[in-house]
């Protein structure tokens, strides 16, 4: 069910066992050749798969396409909520539903400057909400639920996603190619290691010129349909963990 579809008393009659999916991504810089609305694009095609396959079991909202980006505030472009605005944006929109009664809420997140501020918005929500144990609050970040596309196109390169790389152009090839400039002459990106296995602070002008993280030029709407078929299928996957879930146990 689409949220934006309904009418209120319609929302009310609703389960309140029904799991809500709340799709969060950005607007921000993704190199020379993809548009800033990038991971709002992959983010809303990877939850609408979902959706089709759970759409009478789960409410899903629209998707929030302002995210935590400053990192990327240095290329033009880049639309940013600061991070204690963020916070309290998806504190917010979470407290929204269990303000009415719903009690099953999964942030789905497609940027990965989003993935920090949405497991302390939903900490701190269940820190508020301490003396309730029928709550469930999840935030995942779609390309991080377990599943491998390169094991499963072996063309793959990457095994990991980076920014506006191999595979994010790819997923933008597969539903807005349009969008995309000449990936011909893109040289590679590395991940580099930074401070690993700590955890360096950084802006996306450390690591990157262009903008892009990763190996562009590799990508292939063949890889990109690879990529939206692994990352919708994890999505369902945990969506319907939430539905089965008994209302009570620590494991889904």
């Amino acid at each position: 069910m689409h949220l934006y579809e309904l009418p209120w008393p319609r929302v009310a009659s609703l389960s309140k066992d029904t799991p809500v999916l709340i799709p969060i991504a950005a607007l921000e810089q993704h190199g020379h050749h993809m548009p800033v609305f990038t991971d709002s694009l992959l983010c809303g095609e990877v939850t609408r798969r979902a959706h089709e396959r759970l759409k009478d079991k789960i409410l899903m909202t629209p998707l929030q396409w302002l995210g935590n980006s400053e990192h990327h505030l240095d290329f033009p472009g880049t639309m940013s909520a600061s991070p204690r605005v963020y916070l309290d944006l998806l504190r917010d929109m979470v407290e929204n539903f269990l303000f009415v009664g719903f009690k099953r809420i999964v942030l789905i997140n497609g940027h990965g400057g989003n993935i920090v501020p949405a497991q302390q918005a939903l900490f701190e929500i269940r820190q508020k909400y301490r003396a309730r144990h029928d709550l469930l609050l999840v935030s995942a970040t779609y390309w991080l639920l377990g599943g491998k596309p390169h094991e499963v196109n072996k063309d793959i390169h990457q095994h990991q996603v980076g920014h506006a790389c191999e595979l994010e152009t790819s997923m933008m090839l597969r539903i807005r190619p349009d969008l995309v400039g000449d990936i011909s002459n893109l040289e590679e990106v590395g991940f580099g290691t930074g401070a690993s296995p700590g955890n360096r602070a950084w802006i996306t002008k450390d690591r990157t010129v262009p903008g892009h993280i990763g190996h562009p030029r590799l990508a292939t709407a063949e890889k990109g349909e690879t990529c939206y078929e692994v990352f919708s299928n994890d999505v369902v996957n945990l969506m319907e963990r939430t539905l089965a879930w008994n209302g009570q146990s620590w494991d889904l």
